[in-house]
């Protein structure tokens, strides 16, 4: 049976490492939606090669422009806007699978609606969990969704678990999971020369090649606090069960620890494509067009515990899944809103954690129940971000995707 696959993300780098991998497989899978953020000309071509039913795209005067430019194609592809349009495209009933790839809050609202519509979820969004939490799965349980994570740290502990692991993990002899991180391009830099990082050093990754919010996040390894938050939801781990170890080489992607000693690990390349393959054709295997991993020639494989005083971000997400409710909610907006203002030349790459831990200590975490209590939270702590900033209130909202 070909698996017909929703993509949310289908311009980013996530994007392009699926596309490549359902294109070697024109026999297994097939595209039935195309969705992005802004970037038309690259949607466009998109819809051109791989002939989506849907082509949705969150900016709604790029999809004015998407609809322009295909006019006269007489391609099967409707054109939706805004976010309603993602949310349609994440639903559409001719698509069995959907891959998560769009960063940040604005990929909450259509991954939702996927697991209501009890969809087979790939992954790669982290602020899903990390401000949907118990609502995304209790969704995901109510719909009937099936999940399976495609962030590369993720999917390894999937692929170390035991089968029926989700069914009862309580017999499943876990004693912890390690996340392993490479520590980014600043490991090794000097802490008192991190008030001058630019956003090209930030956003320059020794191993992975991603786009630059995501890049930044790795650099502060709040991509790793997140992946701790994430872990929690995903896999029923308690906070104290979840570790992060510095590996440079990120050949091992992560491991899962079992009560009699052993350690399960899975490697590979630092290349997108093994877990999106992976997830894509699970339970089975197919080729991601990843060069063979040559043991030999590995000099070394390196491991270190993290330096909190460097990665001041790390510790801040463990203190919002430990203070629950809003507070993960909160963290992720403040991150958001302060990489951006980094990105942008408004803040210096220290500012990050700095805003990030104001805004906690500003905003007491409360019970979230409802998905109007998360965005009420979303967009408290995103006004917090910018006054603390000196922006302008504006820009990106979760209220607004």
């Amino acid at each position: 049976m070909i698996r017909r696959v929703a993509l949310l993300g289908a311009t980013g780098s996530i994007g392009d490492s699926a596309l490549d991998v359902i294109a070697r497989h024109p026999d297994r899978f097939a595209v039935a939606a195309l969705a992005a953020h802004r970037n038309a000309a690259k949607l466009a071509a998109l819809c051109r090669r791989f002939r989506p039913t849907i082509a949705a795209l969150l900016d709604v005067e790029a999809a004015r422009a998407l609809a322009v430019d295909l006019a006269g194609d007489h391609l099967p592809t409707r054109v939706l806007a805004g976010p309603e349009g993602l949310v349609e495209a994440a639903s559409l009933a001719e698509a069995d699978t959907v891959l998560a790839a769009i960063v940040g809050a604005a990929g909450l609202s259509p991954t939702l609606a996927a697991a209501r519509a009890g969809k087979r979820i790939l992954l790669a969004n982290k602020e899903a969990l990390v401000i949907g939490g118990a609502l995304f799965m209790r969704a995901a349980a109510e719909g009937g969704a099936t999940l399976v994570p495609i962030d590369s740290e993720h999917n390894a502990i999937f692929q170390c678990l035991p089968e029926g692991y989700a069914r009862d993990p309580a017999k499943a002899g876990v004693r912890r999971i390690l996340l392993t991180a490479s520590g980014g391009p600043l490991r090794e830099r000097p802490l008192a020369q991190f008030g001058a990082v630019t956003p090209d050093e930030a956003c320059a990754h020794p191993n992975w090649s991603m786009g630059r919010k995501i890049s930044v996040d790795s650099a502060t390894m709040m991509n790793k606090g997140l992946e701790v938050i994430e872990a929690h939801w995903l896999f029923g781990v308690p906070r104290h069960a979840i570790e992060v170890v510095i590996h440079p080489q990120s050949v091992i992607h992560s491991l899962v620890e079992y009560v009699d000693g052993s350690v399960l690990a899975q490697l590979g390349h630092p290349d997108m494509r093994t877990p999106i393959a992976q997830a894509l054709a699970h339970p089975e295997r197919i080729d991601a067009g990843v060069p063979r991993l040559e043991l030999p020639a590995l000099a070394a494989l390196a491991f270190a515990e993290p330096d909190l005083e460097r990665f001041p971000c790390l510790g801040l997400a463990y203190a919002a899944l430990d203070a629950g409710g809003s507070a993960p909610v909160a963290l992720n907006a403040a991150n958001e809103i302060a990489v951006e203002a980094f990105l942008t030349g408004r803040a210096r790459f220290t500012d990050i954690a700095a805003t990030c831990a104001e805004v906690l200590e500003r905003l007491p975490a409360h019970p979230i129940g409802t998905l109007d209590e998360a965005l009420a939270a979303d967009g408290e702590a995103r006004r917090a971000a910018r006054d603390r900033l000196g922006m302008r209130d504006g820009g990106h909202s979760l209220h607004a995707t």
